[in-house]
């Protein structure tokens, strides 16, 4: 008789539970009740205030850009400085065919990066089970929308701050007295003086001419080269061809210096102004993938002969108190098991990533 009793009223509980809009075996959890929450809600303002943050993503993408366009556009003019008569700097010839024009450095620069993430973040999608956290559930449009959205803004920000550069500095190309189609014996200047008057009768080409510094095919192709180079390091663990990635960083980042160097042949730019541009790039790359990112410094070690060393407490806990600023999130891992025991050799932290 009290079998049946208990029967039944197990049997009331679970219709009450299920008109409740649960189940017998989820409400009961460890002899606990537990109520559902609303999880219908929740989903729909989290849907909404990330498709804010992305727009926001695009606000900044475009804020960051303003300085660009300001200078592409002609909206305002770079800086008007002299020159010193005798300055055999700017007195060499125009050309005017360039070994990498814009259309090519822009297009090949975007396009092999572009396509080496897209193919690579399909690849960790489709063979590496990558899941997002993202609102998009579209796995392919969520990780790809995060490294090619962190790429695009180190672009704009790169560029913004070459142009930003030539416009306040205005220093005078290499061809300068070419294009402004005057010589010093025209001018009938003494050697030494400074010329601070506007000399130049071809009106047309002198804004270009004064934006020399600092050279924007070299800050350009060494931004993307180098962040492709990082990315392929983040990404290519194959170990069955251990100089394969080397050998792959290396032509990307000799792509970036030829580009450079034709800058200096071309009379486009003095040496300086290329190798300002290569710093500029290399840290705008740097700065967007930020390798040091907080998951990546919480061990490091290191092996002498067959001993591991690993790091003391000490510097375990300021490098997890370093939080690193990074923008991309090639590097990021999800935390794995940290015990000394798990760290070996052969299973690098950084070598497989499951969250896009």
């Amino acid at each position: 008789m009290q079998k049946l009793n208990s029967v039944n009223s197990h049997a009331e509980l679970q219709q009450r539970l299920a008109d409740h809009g649960g189940s017998g075996d989820t409400a009961l959890e460890n002899g606990t009740k537990h109520i559902p929450s609303p999880a219908e809600p929740v989903d729909t303002v989290q849907c909404s205030s990330r498709k804010m943050l992305v727009g926001l993503d695009i606000l900044c993408l475009l804020v960051a850009s303003i300085p660009f366009f300001a200078c592409e556009l002609k909206a305002v003019t770079p800086y008007k400085r002299g020159f010193f008569c005798g300055d055999t700097s700017i007195t060499y010839p125009y050309i005017k065919s360039e070994a990498i024009p814009d259309s090519m450095l822009i297009a090949g620069g975007i396009i092999i990066t572009g396509l080496t993430i897209a193919v690579g973040e399909s690849y960790r999608v489709r063979f590496r089970g990558v899941h997002s956290r993202a609102f998009v559930r579209n796995r392919y449009v969520s990780c790809l929308y995060k490294e090619l959205g962190s790429f695009l803004f180190g672009c704009c920000v790169g560029q913004s701050l070459t142009n930003m550069a030539k416009l306040s500095v205005g220093r005078l190309r290499p061809h300068f007295l070419s294009v402004c189609n005057v010589t010093y014996a025209s001018l009938n200047c003494v050697p030494g003086t400074y010329i601070s008057e506007d000399v130049c009768k071809n009106e047309s080409k002198i804004v270009e001419a004064r934006k020399s510094f600092f050279s924007g095919h070299a800050s350009f192709a060494m931004y993307t080269m180098l962040y492709l180079a990082f990315y392929l390091q983040a990404r290519l663990s194959w170990r069955g061809a251990r100089l394969l990635r080397p050998l792959l960083q290396f032509m990307l980042v000799m792509l970036a210096v030829y580009t450079g160097l034709s800058r200096i042949s071309d009379y486009r730019h003095h040496p300086t102004d290329v190798l300002t541009g290569f710093l500029q790039g290399g840290l705008t790359a740097y700065w967007v993938v930020r390798i040091t990112s907080p998951h990546a410094l919480d061990y490091r070690y290191y092996e002498a002969g067959r001993v591991r060393c690993f790091l003391s407490a000490h510097f375990h806990i300021f490098f997890v108190r370093l939080q690193a600023f990074y923008i991309s999130s090639m590097f990021k891992t999800s935390r794995p098991d940290m015990s000394p025991t798990s760290l070996t050799l052969e299973s690098p932290l950084s070598s497989q990533q499951t969250v896009c």
